[in-house]
């Protein structure tokens, strides 16, 4: 076993051991990834302030997301097809998060089911809604997260059309594997990956099969889930969303001024500064340069995270210094997932504390509750 001392060591194991369908599926952009490219290329440009003889024997990490005590200003971010990259993924990703002290955030189109998750661990977890055009569905949905005991519901408002993504055209990714001599072949590579799947029941969209009325088999719930995404989809739809949930809720995808302005008037409890992990508008800016502007229109009226882009905990630390409350893990932890299952998802948020630790220290802070942009370098960030 290779000694792993970074998320980037994860994504090469993950790499070996992930069919290329579903890993390219993670680490893939839309279009030209020109997106993709900037979110994690604009974090490097911002540098740290060095501080020294600085009393930091005491440090803490520990934060409150949403009025929720969480051991760092962290949460898992929604992924789809989780359970494909390994099996079971979801359950396990929930578990490493839940040990972690922090929320782990279901998907919708997640292979493993809201009650899959209930069952498996005996804490809360946010649930991420896409709006389908069966509002039925969506109102079914919101009450399966309320019995399932989630305290937050995740709005994804950017996934109205999916951006193009030459990889998985290419690659033939479908639910379950369309299977090419290619495909195949790279599929045998993988011994772990095939033993895992033949172990579990779980290979389909757990919380869409069995729950929508005339999709029983896999080609049906192939059809009607291409079918649902709502491009009518439009703020006046938020307040019905919320007056169903009731409690707190995210909306995501926010990378535009006016967007977060009118995220606050929604009376949303939170924001997420998010452009998809750069799978859906290629050209559009990375979430980490549009964050400070959007911090600054919507002051202290809702809580602002950060998602996209985030590889260490020194991204994470960028992030708090220029107004997020919190930050959404996404691509890291599914390195994790595909190189070692839940101990993988366990080691990336390890690592991501120690380099948070660390960092702060060496900036010479103790808390990151009292970070902005005078752990930051002027003129290496970007300003409202």
């Amino acid at each position: 076993m290779p000694i792993i001392t970074c998320i980037e060591d994860l994504r090469v194991m993950a790499r070996r051991r992930v069919p290329r369908m579903f890993y390219d599926y993670v680490d893939g952009g839309s279009w030209s990834e020109s997106t993709y490219q900037a979110n994690q290329a604009d974090f490097n440009h911002i540098k740290l302030r060095q501080r020294v003889a600085r009393n930091i024997e005491q440090r803490s990490l520990a934060t409150r997301l949403l009025g929720m005590d969480m051991a760092m200003p962290l949460a898992i971010a929604p992924t789809g097809l989780a359970g494909m990259i390994h099996a079971d993924g979801e359950i396990l990703a929930a578990r490493a998060a839940t040990a972690a002290g922090i929320r782990y955030t279901l998907s919708t189109v997640s292979i493993c089911s809201l009650e899959d998750i209930a069952q498996a661990i005996a804490a809360p977890f946010w649930f991420q809604l896409y709006v389908m055009r069966d509002r039925g569905f969506v109102a079914s949905l919101i009450d399966r997260a309320k019995a399932a005991s989630c305290d937050a519901l995740v709005l994804t408002l950017d996934l109205q059309l999916s951006g193009q993504r030459h990889k998985d055209l290419k690659n033939g990714l479908s639910i379950p594997p369309r299977l090419t001599p290619s495909s195949l072949l790279n599929i045998l590579g993988k011994p772990r990956w095939i033993k895992g799947m033949l172990g579990t029941r779980r290979r389909h969209f757990g919380n869409i099969m069995g729950h929508v009325r005339g999709v029983d088999d896999m080609g049906q719930l192939a059809e009607w889930t291409y079918q649902q995404f709502d491009p009518s989809l439009c703020w006046d739809d938020i307040q019905w969303i919320k007056e169903r949930w009731g409690g707190k809720l995210i909306l995501k995808g926010i990378l535009d001024v006016e967007d977060a302005r009118l995220a606050l008037a929604s009376g949303a409890d939170a924001l997420v500064v998010s452009n998809h992990g750069g799978r859906q508008l290629d050209g559009a800016p990375s979430s980490i340069r549009m964050l400070p502007a959007i911090v600054e229109a919507v002051g202290e009226g809702i809580e602002v995270w950060l998602d996209s882009g985030i590889r260490s905990g020194q991204d994470v630390i960028k992030s708090l210094a220029l107004g997020a409350r919190g930050v959404m893990l996404g691509r890291a932890h599914l390195y994790g997932l595909g190189a070692l299952g839940e101990a993988g998802v366990a080691k990336a948020l390890e690592i991501i504390a120690t380099e948070m630790d660390l960092t702060l220290a060496l900036c010479g802070h103790i808390d990151v509750r009292q970070l902005d942009q005078r752990i930051l370098l002027p003129g290496t960030y970007p300003q409202a």
